[in-house]
């Protein structure tokens, strides 16, 4: 049986769940997630974990910080004024905003705190600081 290699394009259903057990994503209930080894489309570890896996093996892996969504970095929380947001914008918890810098380049923020004049956002990936791991099954090489 042939085992998934660099450059092939494979399908895989995989949960994936922090440490304390919340599970943050899966495929299992859908389309199997479908990428090339090696063309930079998931995150290094979990390509690395389904190189040289058969279809229909399965196992679990763990992906420490750094080679997931990396560190956390304090200074991508900043403070800012409710007077710099539209004005048909209520913030609240949790919301997703985004930003743009002068480039057009994009930046996904949360929403962590509200304060009466002033809200904090967060522009770390939600998963950043934290080990990631997954149950991975290969459904097929394409």
């Amino acid at each position: 049986m042939s085992e998934a290699k660099a450059g092939d394009t494979v399908r895989v259903h995989y949960t994936g769940t922090l440490d304390d057990d919340t599970q943050f994503d899966s495929s299992s209930e859908g389309t199997p997630l479908e990428f090339a080894i090696g063309g930079g489309q998931v995150l290094p570890g979990f390509e690395n974990a389904v190189e040289g896996m058969s279809v229909g093996e399965s196992k679990s892996v763990r992906i420490e910080a750094d080679d997931g969504y990396g560190l956390r970095h304090e200074q991508l929380i900043q403070e800012v004024p409710k007077s710099a947001l539209p004005d048909d914008l209520t913030p609240e918890l949790g919301m997703q905003l985004q930003a743009s810098d002068p480039e057009g380049r994009v930046t996904n923020l949360t929403v962590t705190e509200v304060g009466d004049e002033s809200i904090t956002v967060d522009a770390n990936h939600p998963l950043a600081g934290k080990a990631l791991n997954f149950d991975i099954e290969l459904v097929e090489i394409v």
